[in-house]
């Protein structure tokens, strides 16, 4: 387990996870020993890209660092919070809470949801320098380990240390911060996933420049502009009263209009104040002029309609063919189509001189061809009607205090989440939480449209100082508040909406880091000693700790049936094609019953045997092996995979 990882975090390099996409996609490019032919590589892709051998390129110090640690395994456990997911209105509930850092949460996530994720929502630090952002990232390299693994000289490999450890406020240390996180987030989004990141001036130039990186050129949508607040009479110079949302989507092959949806309020209701003997099916309509001037000119435009008294009609009111700059808008083919379908009409009118003005109808539900039709536009890039300080008025109201410093309000979000065609069980992502304004959102929006959006929120438990209100009102960590603000949220939608079956509970997850010593102990162990070793992580864990940490990395996710399996007094886990063995075999009357198991009980066909080798000596793993591989020889033709988790 923790030791595999350990021993795997070793080998990387700092290209891996480039690598690992090149081998999904490119699998003929490599050689049996894994190593890369780019001489085939190149010949794959010659005919459709042009290749080069320089170009732009993003630099900046630690780079390669932030790409290393995209590739290096997390060591965290996963530990269930029990008394809380055990609770009515969390027992089912696929939502997810992940207290600990988002590097390591986003990891796990990775193993079950990679490619699964349609939106994801973050609201980074600033690195404002008065955001109190701090680079935390902790990993025990030395100079030497950068030194090696990057191929940077001592002086570079010291400079990027010191960025880790000093709490640095640099572009370069927030660069270095953001890079991997968001090298991860990519993997978790969907073909047709999209990301929204909220940023100010002081990074949005630097964060368009890592997500080009990242995400593509290719793939960038918009830099949404959110007014924030209407006015600031301390500004000096030029007030800033605006952000930045960057958008990306995930893969610029899917059809954009398939992503994200139309503005349907983007027109005026009641300018379809007109009714005919076509309304029942094509809605009601209003009349444009067909006539308009200034368009490029054309004399096959320039053509005669006739009137109901039979005078004949040129655009601009003319009975006359004269160049005087106006057309009518519809060729005299789709002209005539229109009269026979009721889509034309000539009504009488005092400003032409022709005493007549034609007109065509534009009916609510069918475009001006006849066909169905949603009526809407594309959403613009500028959000007005959303004000910073509605957050934290909201937060304020359902926690009773002022707890939370500037959160982003849920109608912000509401209105992101409104730009995308998300159906439901789809997964929105927020790993930089605070107060949880994305969970809040996609309850509400779930609760007023009946979908089944699922939330998955990641914070880091940062301390609260002693001196702030939150603090005396009971809450020790950002986390406490954010786990407290969705209760209470959830709790207001089912007043407002008693009837609501929208999902409003949540399951939380802490991940823990096991202490040095345990470490220590994990990279001594020695599987031939043939003993039991007592002080695991098992012992300081638990059971649904290990569970849990395996379920999400065999790609169950967080909240699996996972049913209990007794071998006599003895108790395993079993889903799907996966056999968990944690626990200590006491005896072996388990064994034999978990042999007769596999021999008689023809609904139980576990492929993969998960054994924690801490709790099992090497005698007891040798013969769980044996005696179920003598299996594949019987009838029932077994095929069975062991897995020894160290």
């Amino acid at each position: 387990m923790i030791k595999d990882i350990l021993e795997r975090n070793e080998q990387v390099s700092v290209n891996d996870h480039e690598m690992n996409i090149l081998k999904e996609h490119f699998p003929a490019c490599f050689s049996k020993d894994g190593s890369f032919d780019i001489e085939r590589f190149k010949a794959i892709i010659s005919d459709k890209l042009e290749l080069k051998s320089e170009g732009y390129e993003l630099k900046f110090l630690g780079k390669n660092y932030a790409r290393l640690l995209a590739s290096v395994d997390t060591t965290t456990v996963i530990k269930p919070d029990k008394a809380h997911n055990e609770k009515p209105e969390n027992l089912h509930s696929e939502n997810l809470y992940i207290t600990g850092d988002n590097l390591d949460a986003l990891k796990h996530l990775l193993k079950s949801y990679a490619g699964k994720i349609k939106c994801i929502y973050i609201d980074p630090p600033y690195n404002t320098g008065s955001d109190s952002f701090v680079y935390n990232d902790r990993f025990n390299f030395t100079v030497d380990d950068l030194m090696s693994r990057l191929s940077v000289s001592e002086a570079e490999a010291q400079r990027i240390l010191d960025l880790t450890r000093r709490g640095s406020a640099s572009h370069s240390a927030w660069l270095m911060f953001m890079y991997p996180r968001l090298q991860l987030a990519r993997d978790l989004l969907a073909d047709d996933g999209v990301i929204f990141i909220s940023i100010d001036d002081n990074e949005q130039a630097n964060l368009k420049l890592i997500c080009d990186d990242i995400f593509g050129e290719e793939n960038f949508v918009a830099d949404i502009i959110w007014r924030k607040k209407t006015g600031a009479s301390d500004a000096k110079g030029i007030a800033i009263i605006t952000e930045s949302i960057l958008c990306y989507i995930r893969q610029q092959g899917n059809d954009i209009n398939q992503i994200f949806e139309i503005n349907r309020e983007s027109y005026d209701i009641n300018r379809y104040s007109l009714n005919d003997e076509y309304s029942s099916e094509r809605g009601p309509h209003y009349t444009d002029n067909l006539d308009r001037g200034g368009l490029q000119y054309s004399d096959s435009m320039n053509y005669p309609i006739s009137a109901p008294d039979g005078k004949t009609l040129y655009p601009n009111g003319r009975t006359v063919f004269e160049n005087d700059g106006w057309t009518w808008k519809w060729s005299k083919q789709k002209v005539e189509w229109g009269l026979e379908n009721g889509f034309i009409v000539i009504e009488p009118s005092s400003y032409k001189d022709s005493g007549w003005a034609v007109k065509y109808k534009n009916y609510l539900f069918v475009d001006n061809e006849g066909k169905e039709y949603e009526r809407g536009a594309a959403y613009k890039n500028i959000i007005l009607d959303v004000i910073n300080s509605a957050g934290t008025t909201e937060v304020n109201n359902l926690l009773g205090g002022n707890y939370f410093s500037n959160p982003k309000p849920s109608g912000l979000i509401l209105q992101l989440l409104k730009y995308l065609k998300i159906a439901n069980f789809d997964f929105v992502l927020d790993f930089f939480s605070g107060s949880a304004t994305t969970a809040d959102a996609v309850m509400q929006l779930n609760a007023e449209d009946g979908g089944e959006r699922k939330f998955i929120i990641v914070q880091l438990p940062e301390l609260i100082e002693e001196d702030k209100p939150a603090y005396k009102a009971g809450y020790r960590s950002i986390d406490e508040i954010g786990r407290e603000r969705i209760i209470r949220a959830a709790k207001k939608i089912k007043e407002e909406k008693p009837d609501t079956t929208a999902d409003l509970g949540f399951k939380h997850f802490v991940l823990a880091e096991p202490s040095g010593k345990q470490l220590d102990e994990i990279i001594d162990f020695d599987h031939k000693a043939n003993v039991v070793v007592t002080n695991t992580l098992l012992q300081e864990f638990g059971t649904d700790a290990i569970l849990a940490t395996w379920l999400v990395r065999d790609g169950y996710g967080f909240s699996p049936e996972l049913k209990t399996v007794k071998f006599g007094d003895y108790t395993a886990y079993y889903i799907d094609k996966h056999l968990y063995l944690i626990n200590e075999l006491a005896d072996y009357s388990a064994l034999e019953a978990m042999v007769t198991r596999f021999d008689t009980d023809p609904s139980f066909n576990p492929e993969n045997i998960v054994l924690f080798s801490y709790s099992f000596t090497w005698t007891q793993l040798e013969m769980i092996q044996t005696n179920l591989k003598r299996l594949k020889a019987t009838e029932k033709n077994l095929r069975l995979n062991f897995d020894v988790r160290y």
